[in-house]
């Protein structure tokens, strides 16, 4: 078996091996998290955009179509 695939350079020492691999994992992670927050931010920016530039100024102004689904309030409560 050859090591063509040491790209860590780190001459066969295990811990440093160890220490690198882990290090190297938590970068994968923090690259794999910053991509998913940036394409996050990207779409609720693209859609903070689309209702600021592309919907006609009539919707922004109408009322709430349900004003009063918030304050539901039940009758019919029974003690057994």
């Amino acid at each position: 078996m050859s090591h063509d695939r040491e790209y860590l350079r780190t001459d066969g020492d295990p811990v440093a091996r160890l220490r690198e691999e882990g290090l190297m994992l938590h970068m994968k992670g923090a690259g794999y998290a910053f991509i998913f927050c940036t394409v996050s931010l990207v779409i609720i920016l693209a859609l903070m955009w689309i209702g600021n530039n592309l919907l006609p100024e009539e919707s922004r102004e109408t009322e709430d179509p349900t004003p009063f689904s918030y304050n539901l309030i039940v009758d019919d409560t029974k003690v057994v």
